[in-house]
This record gives C-alpha cells, structure tokens and sequence, in this order.
C-alpha cells in the first residue's frame, strides 16, 4: 500500500509540473499539488517516520 502511495504521489508532482506550463489550468495545478503532498504525508505517517 505504501508503495502505491508513493506512487500517485510522483504521478501527480508529474502532472503538476506539465500543469505549471499550461497556464488555462491554474486550478487544477493547485489541486494536484496539494493530492500529491497529502499522499507523501500520508505514506510517511504509515510508515511510521513522523
């Protein structure tokens, strides 16, 4: 499960950096980038690091 946290995590970091360019998303730029924290965080958490 951790494994597929991370994942999702680098697929979205991914699709926000390709966002960044396409200035006619900006929302959802900001919506990836906070998924993708959020599922690092939530790996680390599981993992039992923090």
């Amino acid at each position: 499960m951790r494994s597929i946290l991370y994942i999702i995590a680098v697929i979205l970091v991914i699709g926000w950096l390709i966002g960044a360019f396409a200035y006619s998303a900006s929302g959802l730029i900001h919506i990836l980038l906070v998924l993708a924290i959020i599922s690092f965080l939530v790996g680390l958490i599981r993992k039992g690091k923090i």
